[in-house]
């Protein structure tokens, strides 16, 4: 495949957004080889960091341009004599990487270092001489972005040289933006490889880079990447998508009237704000034809309501919905409640009078660089540290920027036992495009915890205890109890209850509703070192564990029906002073009820002879109480050891199977007086694991 053909901005009938005015996308294509080497030939290297200096420049006015004329003057050097597979020479990647960059407004120091980010690994330039010359952050991220080398590691030489990525990009989010410029201009030109290897290096952008440029938020690399992966792995349905917008372009565009309606009707308002068409990409218009069907010419590009300050969005919106109709299902605030990437907008659809539906998108001027650019229009992140975090590259940094799914790959990357599981896992945690926060509350102190959408509490537990999360066992979820497989929503408050006992460990069905890497790398690892447990885990239901005593009898209750025996009944169990009724059943029995049991209206409905019924003098009493628990090693020894000691005897006990961690038990009890019932039930509450104790 050509390198044109890899490209969809190289068919200018496929992009009438280029023809287009007010187009505010970041028109990173246009700093090509053209603005690269300008009308030379093709043998002979221009200043091109002039480029660089006019576009870093209009977002830094006041920016030292020296260090970025050493560093190019080193890079350019170093790489002298070097070819790309394109024919161009080498110099050219580290200035297109950094043309790119400098138009998404990046610093002074991510400049310097995208210079510089091919020379200690394909020249002789050392990482001690970047040191020495540029300063440790430089050559922290110069580090970050080079490649491990194959022949130490051989087919692991890429996932491991992601995991390195990683690692440098939770101490400086810059080595990522270094290298998404990096692929980005690798993919432009990716039409000189072999068809293998195009497929090979567009899947790994796909499954890898793309979802984090999505997470970091840099939409304009996003985009354009997106399209490049789609043209290589998908070129069938790019033909008919180009084709789809080709034929588009020949027709009248409604856009652009609607534009100037709402242009009319902010005015009006006297709402200062700038109103332009954003065509949709390649990927976009694809997306769209496959959920609608048959495209209307509103629906190839969207409308972008450029405004001064917040308050001014909800203004926007509110002229919109009443001047317009508006798509109530379409709404969306990201302004409130930004995106985990850094995304703040408003979403909304109006439909005019002429039976368009135009989406339209209102933010501010600086939510819309964040919105393009991402982390890399925060500037340095690490200007107001300390200087001792900032030069000591042993020293984990603070990052400001740092959010909560980078935290997650730096904690279970750690664990990952070789390149293969880290390499897989990682595409599956970037495929998960949501995020929830949901609140700790462990007694002490209150903070969030970030988790994919459609985590548990079993991600949850392992996101704030780690390894002590495998004697979890159960947790409250807005102060309610919940099995550990409980799904989690964005906001809940989450108390996990952790066993005392240090032998506990997880069940190997909590593998099936763990959606974490960490969590579910922490539980197999636990699973493989106790075999023996996660045997007895997997083992079908067993019927229930009963254990009966040597006493019997009706306990102390007495009717008034000569030589009738007595049974207390098992569904209220009543106790002294409970007020009770008797009824005579099959047999000649007399069963005894509490007044306000429910069985009590329906032996009166089927007729059954009721019969006085009074109790003993005696202080003694049998009931049936019901513990719920969560599972754990020892719990009946320890709940029958807690009745021993308050000197009770146990008539009968029935465990049930475990069913989602949590365990029934009912007990039959010989109590030598009822008034102590209340401090039996309290001290089988406090049994460890134990949250409920009722009577039956």
């Amino acid at each position: 495949m050509s390198a044109e053909a890899t490209n969809p901005e190289a068919h200018p009938e496929a992009r009438p957004e280029l023809r287009r005015r007010g187009r505010t996308r970041l028109d990173l294509r246009r700093l090509g080889r053209a603005a690269l080497l300008g009308p030379t030939s093709r043998d002979r290297l221009p200043d091109a960091i002039g480029h660089v200096a006019e576009a870093h420049r209009a977002h830094h006015p006041d920016a030292d341009l020296s260090i970025l004329r050493r560093a190019y003057l080193l890079a350019e050097t170093s790489h002298r004599g070097q070819m790309r597979k394109s024919g161009e020479p080498y110099i050219t990647h580290p200035l297109a990487v950094t043309l790119i960059l400098a138009e998404l407004g990046a610093e002074t120091t991510t400049l310097t270092a995208s210079l510089l980010h091919d020379t200690v690994e394909d020249t002789d330039v050392t990482l001690d001489q970047v040191r020495a010359e540029f300063g440790d952050e430089v050559c922290f991220i110069v580090d970050g972005v080079t490649k491990v080398e194959k022949i130490d590691y051989g087919a692991a030489a890429e996932p491991e040289t992601f995991r390195k990525m990683l690692v440098a990009t939770g101490n400086d989010v810059r080595v990522m933006s270094i290298k998404l410029a990096d692929r980005l201009h690798n993919m432009r030109t990716l039409g000189v490889m072999r068809p293998e290897k195009q497929a090979r290096i567009a899947k790994v952008t796909r499954d890898v880079l793309i979802p984090l440029a999505e997470r970091l938020g840099v939409q304009a690399l996003k985009t354009e990447l997106e399209d490049l992966v789609f043209a290589i792995l998908h070129p069938e349905e790019y033909e008919s998508t180009r084709a789809l917008i080709a034929a588009h372009a020949g027709e009248r565009d409604p856009l652009p009237a609607i534009a100037e309606s709402v242009r009319g009707v902010l005015r009006d308002a006297g709402i200062a704000a700038e109103v332009q068409v954003r065509p949709r990409h390649f990927v976009s218009v694809h997306r769209i034809a496959r959920t609608r069907g048959e495209l209307r010419g509103s629906d190839f590009g969207r409308i972008l309501v450029l405004v001064g300050e917040n308050a001014d969005c909800y203004a926007v919106l509110g002229e919109l919905h009443t001047c317009f109709t508006p798509v109530v299902s379409e709404f969306k605030d990201f302004v409130a409640t930004p995106k985990f990437n850094l995304y703040q907008s408003l979403h909304t659809a109006v439909a005019t009078p002429e039976g368009y539906v135009a989406e339209v998108i209102v933010r501010t001027r600086q939510m819309h660089r964040v919105a393009e650019a991402g982390v890399v229009a925060l500037g340095n992140p690490y200007a107001t540290a300390t200087p001792d975090a900032a030069t000591d590259p042993d020293e984990e940094r603070v990052d400001p920027t740092r959010p909560g799914w980078l935290s997650r790959l730096l904690d279970w990357q750690q664990s990952a036992p070789d390149p293969d599981t880290f390499w897989t896992v990682l595409r599956a945690e970037l495929a998960q495009d949501r995020e929830i926060t949901v609140f700790r509350d462990d007694g002490s102190a209150t903070g969030t915890i970030s988790l994919p959408a459609g985590a548990s509490c079993i991600d949850a537990a392992y996101a704030q205890h780690g390894e002590a999360a495998h004697g979890c066992i159960g947790a409250r979820v807005n102060g309610r109890l919940t099995s550990l497989s409980s799904p989690l929503s964005d906001g809940d408050t989450v108390q996990l209850l952790l066993a005392q006992d240090a032998s506990s460990g997880p069940a190997a069905e909590w593998l099936d509703h763990a959606r974490t890497p960490a969590a579910r790398i922490a539980i197999s690892s636990w699973l493989e070192a106790h075999p023996d447990r996660a045997m007895a885990t997997t083992s079908a239901a067993r019927a229930p564990l009963s254990v009966v005593g040597a006493r019997g009898g009706g306990g102390n209750a007495v009717a008034d029906l000569p030589d009738a025996p007595v049974r207390l009944a098992g569904c209220c169990t009543p106790v002294p002073p409970d007020a009770v009724a008797g009824f005579l059943v099959r047999g000649g029995a007399v069963t005894v009820h509490r007044v306000h049991c429910a069985a009590v209206a329906q032996m009166r409905a089927v007729g059954r002879t009721s019969v006085a019924v009074h109790w003993r003098a005696t202080a003694d009493c049998r009931v049936t109480l019901l513990a719920e628990s969560f599972g754990r090693p020892h719990l009946l020894a320890d709940l029958t050891e807690a009745i021993a000691r308050e000197g009770v005897e146990v008539v009968s006990a029935t465990v049930e199977p475990p069913v989602e961690q949590r365990v029934r038990h009912t007990y039959t009890l010989q109590l030598p007086d009822a008034t102590g019932l209340p401090a039996l039930m309290r001290a089988m509450r406090d049994v460890p694991g134990v949250y409920d104790v009722r009577r039956v």
